[in-house]
């Protein structure tokens, strides 16, 4: 591996302060795909700041009125078993849980997974449907960008120089509303997916109130599913109406044809995985994963 400093600011601020200084610098985390993008050759910094002793320390809170915050510099794990996270929002626990293995999701962060923008990662499609935003911190100031503005394509963020990543924020989850995250894998179950899909829907008396739908893995970025969402708004969740929204779901995404997998093989994954998300029989009752 070349060589390398490591700076451990304090502060955000100061963190921020050594990036925009050197565009050639890097933050790091957990380092699970940066160390690997250095050991191929791919990334050369000269430079990395890590973020892993930043005041204030990790955490996630949660309000009712305003919903939770999630420090970016969470391990995945920490997220899985967050208290919070498993009451108010179970497919992000999920998702985060089936993240490769003990031992990456134990060192891989929140943050550092959105910033590095991994096509096949699980999260984001589970953030998307739970309507996520990112704080973001600069040298001077802090903004906020909805999930999906800040996820510009693979690998591609909304970061600007001299930023960071330091929060993910969720809205109190609908009332009433039942979640789920499902993923597809080609291997074994510590795969990245080939496919994943994030639901989360409100059925009242056999009608869907209220549905977000994200598709991951497939295309370069997740994305959200606005045309069938409208679709299922406000109609009986009944079978015949699920798979004409399944198959609008398939055919409004571009997979990326790769070693897994063609455009039309991807297209039925995501087909599959949308009949099962929304079937009838499991819409209503308890809130689950």
């Amino acid at each position: 591996m070349r060589r390398f400093e490591l700076a451990q600011p304090a502060t955000v601020g100061e963190a921020c302060a050594i990036l925009a200084a050197d565009p050639s610098a890097r933050p790091i985390a957990g380092g699970t795909a940066l160390l690997i993008l250095i050991k191929l050759g791919l990334v050369r910094p000269g430079l990395l700041v890590s973020l892993r002793k930043l005041h204030p320390p990790a955490g996630i809170t949660w309000t009712p009125a305003e919903g939770a915050r999630i420090a970016a510099q969470c391990t995945l794990q920490e997220v899985v078993d967050s208290p919070i996270v498993r009451e108010h929002y179970p497919i992000l626990a999920r998702a985060c849980e089936v993240v490769a293995n003990i031992r990456i999701r134990n060192a891989a962060t929140i943050g550092g997974n959105l910033a590095h923008v991994d096509p096949q990662s699980d999260p984001p499609p589970a953030l998307l449907a739970l309507e996520a935003r990112i704080e973001i911190s600069g040298v001077t100031s802090t903004r906020t960008s909805p999930l999906a503005d800040f996820l510009r394509g693979a690998y591609e963020t909304d970061l600007r120089p001299g930023e960071i990543v330091t929060g993910i924020l969720l809205p109190p989850p609908p009332a009433g509303s039942r979640s789920t995250y499902l993923k597809f894998t080609s291997r074994s179950s510590e795969d990245r997916p080939l496919a994943s899909l994030a639901t989360v829907v409100r059925v009242s008396e056999g009608v869907c109130q209220d549905v977000r739908i994200a598709v991951g893995a497939a295309a370069a970025v997740p994305k959200r599913m606005r045309g069938a969402e409208e679709k299922l708004r406000g109609r009986p969740l009944e079978q015949p109406l699920v798979a004409e929204v399944a198959d609008l779901v398939a055919a409004d995404i571009e997979p990326i044809e790769d070693l897994n997998g063609d455009q039309r093989y991807k297209r039925a994954v995501i087909r599959s995985l949308v009949l099962r998300a929304l079937d009838p029989a499991e819409s209503e009752g308890t809130p689950s994963t």
